[in-house]
């Protein structure tokens, strides 16, 4: 099921020049960036603990429901409606402010970001596939649950927990300073 996906690779990744001696309101826009990506990792946190514990035995359906009820991500599916499409949508609407407002700013106003900011459009993609992938795999699951359903699920979400880590660590250190230095609001 995996095999078609390219996984992100670090050594192919470019790299924009290190920019130094930045002052704290030039490093703002980048801690704002990371703030947002913090987000995302600490839903995928409690995600994945929880998919642990069901593997290992140690979490029943009804526990994984109690603790996904306190999960910020559940409250706002109950305020705004579907949980997927929420999250997709979060998910969605960050990438497209990126590779609309954000990154083709950076290439006009640094040339020597052009190369990252073509990495970072087309990891968006790959993020992207992954996670209709894993859309797909859990209303499967919902739909008949069981282990083979479930290790699909867990496939899945090992995939893109690694790939959307490694692409925020990523976009963090590759621009996050030239934000704030070349003045590009997050």
């Amino acid at each position: 099921m995996l095999l078609d996906i390219t996984f992100l690779d670090d050594a192919t990744r470019p790299q924009g020049p290190k920019l130094e001696n930045l002052t704290p309101a030039q490093k703002a826009p980048g801690q704002h960036l990371k703030m947002i990506h913090d987000h995302l990792r600490q839903n995928m946190s409690v995600l994945r603990s929880m998919i642990d514990a069901v593997a290992r035995g140690e979490m029943s359906a009804a526990e994984v429901e109690q603790v996904a009820e306190t999960m910020p991500l559940v409250e706002n599916y109950r305020r705004f409606g579907s949980l997927c499409g929420q999250q997709c949508q979060i998910v969605h609407m960050h990438h497209s402010i990126e590779d609309q407002a954000i990154f083709p700013v950076l290439s006009a106003k640094a040339a020597a970001f052009a190369k990252v900011v073509e990495r970072l459009i087309a990891e968006h993609e790959v993020v992207h596939d992954v996670l209709v992938r894993l859309i797909g795999a859990l209303q499967a699951m919902a739909r008949n649950p069981g282990e083979e359903t479930f290790a699909d699920v867990k496939a899945l979400y090992d995939a893109f927990e690694r790939i959307l880590l490694s692409h925020l660590g990523y976009e963090e250190e590759s621009i996050g300073d030239a934000l704030g230095y070349y003045d590009i609001g997050v």
